[in-house]
C-alpha cells in the first residue's frame, strides 16, 4: 500500500473552493440572517466599482445594487434553493445556495454564475438601429402581453389600433409589428397627424397631381400611402384627423384604393394600418368628432400598451438601457447608483418613457459627477405638489387594534402592488425593510393559504388559459371577410358556392397550423335563439344550414358574441363530447355584427394546458 497523505485544513479548504469555483464564476459564504463573511472567485464586469469591499455587507445590499425586486429573500427564506435572474444590465445570473450546519449556527454558501454575456437587447428588436428602429424593454407581465398579442398580429395583414397615454412606445410597438411581420422588408411609413397642418395633411398622406392645387410641383408627388405601398403605414394620433379626411381613410379600408388629389382615377394599394391615439375614440364618437363607421374599422384588434406607473419594475432596466444609448452616443461613462434608481422608481412620470429617456439623456449631457446618486437625480425630477391627506372612511365600529391591522394590510398590499419591490415598499411606507420584510411575509402567506384551496387554483388557471384563447379568437376574426359570410348568408345554396369552398379551405387550415383545435365554425344567431352552422372546417360534425342548440353556459357566451362581445365558456358537454369553446363576432364595415367564429377545444387539450401553465 502507498503512503497515505493527510491533508491540512487550509489544503482542504483550498480544494474545496477549486471545486466549487468550476462549476460557479464567484461564491460568497454568509450566516443565516445574509452577513457577507467570505468570498472568492469574481462575476467579471458586474458588481459596480464601489461594491469591491464586501465583507461586513448582507447579501441584500448586493442585491440592491443589480436587481430589481427581492428575489434573495426566498433564497434566504429557504423558499427555493435556486434561481435564475436578470439583472439591470441585461445580464443572466444563476444563484444556488447550501446551507451547512456548524457549531453554533448555520451557513449559506452562494454559489453565483453568469449564464449570457451583458446584454443591451434584453429587448425585441432583431438586430434593429437603437437609434433607428429602438428596441423594446420588457420586463414586466403587462408587456410581455402586449407583445403576446403584437406576436399574433404580425403574422396577419389586420389593422390595429394602439391605446394609451402619451410617451408609452405607441410607434415603437408599431415598429415591433413591422419588424416581425411578413412585410418587414417593405416600407414602415410613419405620421403625425396632428404635427401636420390641416391644409397640408390630404396632399401629405393622399399624394396629388401635377396642378392640383397653387403651388403644387408640376410633377405631382405620391402620398404616404402610396410610398407604404406593400408595408405599413403608423398614423399617430388618429384623433386630430378631420372629419373630412376621416372619409377618405374609410375608402382606403374598404377599397384598398387612393385618389391623390386633383386625379380623376384611384391607384390600388396593398398596405397595412396601424393606427394609435392617446385619447378616447368612443367619447370622440359619442361627441361627433370621430366617424363611428370609421372607429369600427380601426378598432380591429385594439392593443392597449400600459403607462410606465403600470410596470414600475421595468424602470431599472430601462434606465440601463438608456444610459448605455447615450453614454455610447455622448461617449461618457455615466453611472446611476441604486438609490437614484430607487427615486426614480418612486416617480410617477406622467410622460411615461419618452419622459424618462429624455430625463437620463439630460443626466449624462449634463451632469459634472460620473457617479450620479439619490441627491443628485432629485434635481432632475420635477417637484410634485403634496395632495392633502383625507382620513380613511371607516363605516362600521372594530376594535382599534383590528382597524389599525385593517388598514397595514390594505397599505403594505397597495405599496407592492405599485412598486413590486420590499425595498421600494418599505422607503414609501417610511418602516425599515426587515420591517416591511416579515410584515409583507405574514400577509404573503396568509393570501396563499388562501389562494391554495383547489377551487381558487383552477380559477386562476382557468382565467389565464381564458386570456390565451380569447386574443386568438379575435385576432383571427379579423382575417375573416365580411363579403364572404354576408353572401354565404344571403345565398340558399350556399355550400356549392366558392365562396363556401374556400372560406372552409381557409378554417381548416387555420385549425391544421394551429394543430390545438377540435374544429373552427362560424355561427349565426338565429330568432328561436339557436345557432345556424354558415361554414366550417371540413372535419367539423354540423352541416351547414343545420341549427344547433348547445347547453346554456355555451350558449350565453356564443349570443354575448353575437353582440359585439368575445369571450371563452367553461368546460361544458353535450352530444359531441366536452369543450371549452372561444367565440369572436364578425363585423361588417360599420361594425355591426354578422356572425360569430368559434374554436372548440377538448377537454383532454385543456386539461393540459392547466398542467402547463401550473409548472410554468
Amino acid at each position: 500500500m502507498g503512503e497515505s497523505i493527510i491533508l491540512s485544513d487550509e489544503q482542504l479548504l483550498e480544494a474545496y473552493q477549486s471545486s466549487i469555483l468550476s462549476i460557479y464564476d464567484e461564491i460568497i459564504v454568509t450566516n443565516v440572517r445574509g452577513t457577507i463573511l467570505f468570498r472568492n472567485g469574481e462575476l467579471k464586469n458586474f458588481w459596480s466599482a464601489n461594491s469591491a469591499s464586501f465583507k461586513g455587507k448582507t447579501i441584500t445590499e448586493l442585491e440592491e445594487i443589480s436587481f430589481f425586486g427581492d428575489p434573495f429573500l426566498k433564497l434566504l427564506n429557504r423558499e427555493v434553493h435556486s434561481l435564475q435572474l436578470k439583472a439591470w444590465n441585461g445580464s443572466t445570473i444563476l444563484i444556488t445556495v447550501f446551507i451547512t450546519n456548524g457549531n453554533r449556527e448555520g451557513l449559506m454558501t452562494w454559489g453565483l454564475k453568469s449564464v449570457s454575456t451583458r446584454l443591451t437587447d434584453s429587448v425585441v428588436s432583431k438586430g434593429m438601429d437603437l437609434n433607428e428602429n429602438p428596441s423594446i424593454v420588457v420586463h414586466s407581465q403587462a408587456m410581455k402581453d402586449v407583445l403576446g398579442i403584437v406576436e399574433m398580429v404580425s403574422k396577419v395583414s389586420t389593422t390595429v389600433l394602439l391605446l394609451g397615454e402619451s410617451g408609452v412606445g405607441k410607434e415603437m410597438i408599431a415598429r415591433t409589428v413591422h419588424q416581425l411581420g411578413k412585410r418587414r422588408s417593405k416600407p414602415f411609413i410613419a405620421v403625425n397627424c396632428g404635427a401636420i397642418p390641416e391644409n397640408l395633411l390630404e396632399s401629405e398622406l393622399f399624394g396629388y397631381v401635377g396642378g392640383a392645387f397653387s403651388g403644387a410641383n408640376k410633377n405631382g408627388a405620391p402620398g404616404k400611402f402610396e410610398q407604404a405601398n406593400e408595408g405599413i403605414i403608423f398614423l399617430d394620433e388618429i384623433a386630430e384627423m378631420p372629419l373630412n379626411l376621416q372619409v377618405k381613410l374609410l375608402r382606403i379600408l374598404q377599397e384598398k384604393e387612393v385618389t391623390p388629389l386633383g386625379a380623376s382615377k384611384p391607384i390600388d394599394i396593398d398596405v397595412q394600418i396601424i393606427a394609435a391615439t392617446n385619447q378616447s375614440l368612443e367619447k370622440l364618437v359619442r361627441e361627433g368628432r370621430f366617424r363611428e363607421d370609421l372607429y369600427y374599422r380601426l378598432n380591429v384588434v385594439p392593443i392597449h400598451i400600459p403607462s410606465l406607473k403600470e410596470r414600475i419594475e421595468e424602470i431599472p432596466y430601462l434606465i440601463y438601457h438608456f444610459l448605455a444609448k447615450y453614454n455610447t452616443l455622448y461617449q461618457r461613462n455615466i453611472n446611476i447608483s441604486p438609490d437614484a434608481i430607487d427615486l426614480f422608481c418612486l416617480y410617477d412620470w406622467p410622460g411615461n418613457v419618452r419622459q424618462l429617456e429624455n430625463t437620463i439623456e439630460r443626466i449624462v449631457v449634463t451632469s459634472r459627477e460620473l457617479d450620479v446618486d439619490a441627491s443628485l437625480a432629485n434635481r432632475y425630477i420635477p417637484r410634485e405638489k403634496v395632495a392633502l391627506k383625507e382620513p380613511p372612511i371607516i363605516q362600521h365600529i372594530m376594535p382599534l387594534q383590528e382597524a389599525v391591522d385593517v388598514v397595514e394590510e390594505q397599505l403594505i398590499k397597495m405599496a407592492m402592488d405599485q412598486y413590486k419591490s420590499v425595498k421600494l415598499a418599505a422607503r414609501v411606507l417610511d418602516i425599515s425593510q426587515p420591517t416591511m420584510s416579515r410584515k409583507y411575509k405574514k400577509i404573503r402567506e396568509k393570501i396563499q393559504q388562501e389562494a391554495l384551496s383547489p377551487s381558487n387554483k383552477r380559477r386562476i388557471l382557468e382565467q389565464h388559459l381564458n386570456k390565451q384563447l380569447r386574443s386568438m379568437a379575435i385576432v383571427t376574426s379579423a382575417v375573416i371577410h365580411p363579403e364572404e359570410i354576408t353572401e354565404l348568408i344571403n345565398h340558399r345554396a350556399a355550400s356549392s358556392t366558392q365562396t363556401f369552398k374556400s372560406l372552409q379551405k381557409k378554417l381548416t387550415k387555420i385549425r391544421e397550423q394551429e394543430g390545438i383545435i377540435e374544429w373552427v365554425y362560424i355561427f349565426k344567431a338565429v330568432d328561436n335563439n339557436k345557432l345556424l352552422t354558415i361554414v366550417a372546417d371540413e372535419d367539423f360534425v354540423i352541416p351547414p344550414g343545420v341549427l344547433y342548440d348547445g347547453p346554456p353556459e355555451m350558449m350565453e357566451v356564443a349570443f354575448e358574441a353575437m353582440n359585439g362581445i368575445a369571450g371563452v365558456t367553461p368546460l361544458y358537454k353535450d352530444i359531441y363530447g366536452e369543450w371549452k369553446t372561444s367565440f369572436a363576432p364578425i363585423k361588417d364595415h360599420d361594425g355591426n355584427v354578422l356572425a360569430i367564429i368559434g374554436f372548440d377545444h377538448n377537454r383532454s387539450y385543456i386539461e393540459n394546458e392547466f398542467k402547463k401553465i401550473e409548472s410554468m
